[in-house]
């Protein structure tokens, strides 16, 4: 099926092209979306017509997308989440949770905007993409963690799996003092036994001087 592209699609071509894509893809997202029209002798003529005017919105939309991906490329965004130990979430993060999470820290941001290849399943930084505008992106990262504190650790540097070993290591470390601590009582209790019995010989000692 032939659409005339009423702006810029990724991977298809400039506002203006006549390209060629399947039925579903056309009738059940590039004409709802308005972002295509049959490409009909009328509706060519009606692109024509609107031509100017659709270039000039379409840069003066396109300036601010720029002026906000300026503002947002880079940013990063905590999503809290429950997860297993090793680091599996349960549930997943999704195009909505992005946007709520960037629009909760001041930026405009819709669902149908945010791109994931898949949803989100696992703690750690995840790289995002957010079309502005279809000539504007903005990359993101989203820094998905059970507490704010395990975010912190994240964005430092450490994955969940350092994190993990950290705290196996210090819990090792806590049971070795508590052993030690045990070990040290045991050996004060035998020591403590021992005084005792010295006390009669010390005594005996002392009767055998008197005698002599």
């Amino acid at each position: 099926m032939q659409v005339i592209l009423m702006e810029r699609v990724a991977k298809l071509g400039q506002m203006g092209d006549v390209v060629t894509v399947k039925q579903g893809y056309a009738r059940n997202f590039l004409i709802p979306s308005g972002k295509a029209m049959r490409a009909s002798e009328a509706n060519i003529a009606v692109f024509e017509a609107q031509k100017a005017q659709l270039e000039a919105t379409n840069l003066e939309t396109k300036k601010e997308a720029e002026s906000l991906a300026a503002k947002l490329d880079g940013e990063a965004f905590i999503v809290i989440r429950s997860a297993s130990d090793a680091g599996a979430l349960y549930g997943s993060v999704t195009t909505r949770d992005a946007a709520d999470a960037a629009t909760e820290a001041g930026f405009t941001v819709d669902k149908k905007q945010v791109i994931l290849e898949a949803p989100i399943k696992e703690l750690g930084l995840h790289s995002v993409t957010v079309r502005l505008h279809p000539e504007v992106d903005a990359g993101i990262k989203l820094n998905v963690a059970r507490s704010p504190e395990e975010a912190e650790l994240q964005a430092s540097g450490k994955s969940i799996q350092e994190l993990a070993a950290e705290e196996e290591a210090a819990a090792e470390f806590e049971i070795q003092e508590l052993f030690d601590d045990i070990g040290a009582a045991q050996l004060d209790d035998l020591e403590g036994d021992d005084a005792p019995a010295a006390a009669p010989e010390a005594a005996a000692d002392e009767g055998d001087k008197e005698e002599q």
